[in-house]
């Protein structure tokens, strides 16, 4: 539930539970993330946030005082990457991202400046990752960057095979509390 400034209160869609399955269709990677890095913080384990992407408002309603709706906005520059903390005194940036594919990840779902901002955040010395979720199987993938850049820079592939996600990822299983423990693999990687 969301509470905003004015009184009202907003029940997220997420929280409905369809009955008929046990998987977590409607619960999205982002979602699963957040809930992660909220642990982490809550145990003190690790300082991880979604970066916010900068808008520029150009216009807002007023229909009422305590109602206030934009109407117009855009994003000021193209965001880096998803997340970005510190653990275990190491700079950590990483971009998340789903597919609905069953064969392939398309590279088209990340950008030219994502690439090379890890680019540069290997260069200097930090722990860059994709955490990247194939919906259809609910496997989700963590993959060091240093894997995917020169596939993407290569530019000989549209995209990467499901099957290259097995082979060269690290597959984080599903859990309660955290949802995806991803600091398990780092310290499998880099601990």
């Amino acid at each position: 539930m969301i509470n905003y400034p004015n009184g009202k209160k907003i029940i997220s869609s997420q929280s409905t539970v369809n009955h008929t399955s046990t998987s977590r269709r409607g619960m999205t990677l982002e979602h699963d993330i957040n809930q992660t890095n909220a642990y982490y913080l809550s145990t003190d384990q690790a300082v991880i946030h979604k970066k916010p992407t900068p808008v520029q408002i150009v216009h807002v309603d007023y229909p009422r005082r305590t109602a206030a709706k934009i109407t117009e906005a855009y994003f000021k520059v193209p965001s880096t990457t998803d997340y970005n903390g510190i653990y275990k005194g190491k700079y950590i940036d990483f971009e998340a991202k789903e597919t609905a594919s069953k064969t392939s990840f398309p590279f088209s779902s990340i950008h030219p400046h994502q690439i090379e901002h890890l680019k540069k955040v290997l260069a200097h010395g930090a722990i860059g990752f994709f955490i990247i979720r194939f919906k259809a199987y609910d496997e989700t993938f963590f993959v060091e960057a240093s894997k995917i850049i020169p596939h993407y820079l290569d530019g000989q592939k549209r995209s990467l095979s499901y099957k290259w996600f097995k082979q060269e990822g690290i597959l984080i299983p599903f859990g309660l509390c955290p949802s995806i423990n991803y600091l398990k693999v780092i310290d499998q990687l880099y601990f």
